[in-house]
């Protein structure tokens, strides 16, 4: 492959002795876009890494040549670390995943972007900011000058993986690396960032290796495709090849992935009596601080959710829809009772006092469940103490051979028993992958039998086939136990999947309500058109 920017030969890594790749041949060439497909395990993101020997404690062999940009070819395993630094961020950079880990929170992401263009490209401070300023802008970041002031944790999601980007190409690479870099993004900033992307690429003759487990990603974004399972490439080709006509089973087994719908139907509208959860003109204000000296004595508001009107009835799932920063989550706090809200809140007919003894009964109404299992569950605490410490709080007088009982039989529930996992209940939440963190999580939920669910992006970091199963779940377990869900997501498939109504918001307001079929098959607002649209997969050519 003399035409290859990257050619990677018999490329195995190994931990303690243990190999997890084994022996991985591929290639980019220049200006094109590779997917790597797999899922969680699967290998994928140990083999990018590892071309710039970026895995700590891994034992790397093989070859991994690069070409140069004057045509010579060199070998990246086999360069020391001082060479190695030269080359990463200027001939290969990389999107790490979960930009929030990836960014330094002591700096902002201005600064950040400044410090690698000073390395890498020698500028001066002033035009360091300027430039950095102009890359946040590419990436179609708003307000680029006043987000490149901001830190991390002052910007969204979806801006922070902007900002993450925009420090990626900040060296100019002939190739980068992308780990799974729209995951967290709603299906329109995928559009964008993957629009910015091909356009960089066009315009820079720039190549992308890929890692990602979205296969509407690879459908509208890559030009080839390379399949791996448990550390093997088990099949590569053209997109249309592979999509069209997969060879091995476990690409089968990804492209069948898409969410099935198997909920009750003919759920009809509910009269006010059987709603489960009501709101009217339901609002949610922030306090700001005001610039100049104003802000000295009277601070700002930002309205994160204004004047929203929602029914759900008990059995029926409620899906909210809208990217990030629409207030979606905020409604499901406010829902929740874990922010101030005015306007009408009734919970089973109750509403929250704002004191943690009045409101312990509207607890156990409403659980949630988050988006990051791993985040959400303490890694301090066993499997027993994680799922039965809300029958301590909700049911004291149970002792503790009942309160066990109960925990395995909410565990059962949700499709994890002693048999398959033996010391289920002494094990700690980073010994399960992501898919069983998440049943515990939904477990944790279960155990206090409560009404409703608040569903917050429960499966958006999941690989398709876990996401499936999920779904399959958490459909399972409405049906069985008559629960409601409020289902908050970005992902259109999910909605298809699970929802009997939908509510679209946009900028804190609900601009289209009515049950899915009648949202999704036929919008009526220009937002959730374009929502639609852009959650459409395009049949690869």
């Amino acid at each position: 492959m003399s035409d290859a920017l990257l050619e990677v030969r018999g490329l195995r890594v190994s931990f303690g002795g243990k190999e997890v790749v084994h022996g991985v041949d591929l290639h980019v060439r220049p200006g094109e876009k590779l997917a790597l497909v797999g899922e969680s395990g699967s290998g994928k993101t140990v083999t990018a890494l590892s071309l710039l020997r970026l895995v700590p404690s891994a034992q790397v062999h093989g070859q991994v040549w690069l070409q140069g940009a004057q045509g010579d070819r060199r070998d990246l395993l086999s360069l020391d670390e001082r060479a190695l630094r030269a080359v990463r961020g200027e001939d290969v950079a990389v999107i790490f995943q979960e930009p929030m880990t990836a960014l330094n929170p002591l700096y902002t992401v201005g600064d950040q972007i400044v410090e690698v263009l000073q390395l890498k490209k020698g500028l001066s401070a002033a035009h360091a900011w300027d430039k950095a300023v102009q890359l946040l802008a590419d990436t179609g970041i708003s307000e680029p000058e006043r987000r490149a002031r901001a830190y991390p944790h002052q910007l969204s999601g979806g801006q922070r993986q902007r900002a993450m980007i925009a420090m990626a190409l900040a060296g100019e690479p002939r190739l980068l690396l992308a780990d799974e870099p729209t995951t967290a993004l709603d299906v329109t900033l995928r559009v964008q960032i993957l629009d910015l992307l091909d356009d960089l690429q066009r315009r820079r003759g720039m190549a992308v290796l890929m890692i990602t487990h979205d296969l509407h990603l690879v459908r509208r974004f890559a030009d080839r495709v390379a399949v791996m399972e448990s550390g093997h490439l088990v099949e590569e080709g053209t997109v249309a090849e592979v999509f069209g006509r997969p060879r091995h089973p476990y690409t089968c087994k990804l492209i069948d992935s898409r969410p099935e719908r198997d909920v009750v139907e003919g759920v009809s509208a509910s009269s006010a009596q059987d709603d489960l959860l009501r709101t009217r003109s339901l609002r949610v204000v922030y306090p700001v601080p005001r610039p100049g000296l104003r802000g000295w004595f009277r601070r700002g508001e930002f309205v994160a959710v204004r004047s929203a009107s929602l029914n759900l009835a008990p059995r029926q799932t409620l899906g909210v829809i809208g990217e990030s920063g629409s207030g979606k989550s905020t409604l499901a706090m406010a829902v929740l009772g874990l922010v101030p809200s005015s306007g009408e809140l009734r919970l089973a007919g109750a509403s929250w006092q704002g004191s943690p003894r009045a409101d312990r009964p509207l607890r156990r109404v409403a659980q949630v469940v988050f988006q990051d299992p791993f985040s959400s569950l303490s890694p301090r605490m066993t499997v027993e103490e994680l799922i039965g410490e809300g029958l301590r709080v909700h049911e004291p007088a149970l002792d503790a051979h009942a309160r066990r009982e109960r925990v395995r039989q909410t565990l059962a529930d949700v499709g994890l028993t002693e048999a398959q996992f033996p010391g289920l209940l002494a094990r700690y939440p980073h010994e399960f992958s992501g898919g069983q963190r998440q049943r515990l999580a939904i477990a944790r939920a279960l155990i206090v039998r409560p009404q409703l669910l608040v569903l917050d992006e429960p499966t958006s970091a999941l690989d398709v086939t876990i996401q499936k199963q999920v779904l399959a779940l958490l459909q399972r377990l409405q049906r069985e136990h008559g629960l409601a869900y409020l289902l908050i997501t970005h992902d259109v498939d999910v909605i298809r999947a699970m929802a009997h109504h939908v509510i679209v918001m946009k900028d804190g307001e609900v601009v289209e309500s009515g049950q899915m079929h009648e949202v999704l098959d036929a919008p009526r607002h220009p937002y959730t058109r374009r929502l639609v649209a852009a959650a459409s997969v395009p049949n690869p050519a």
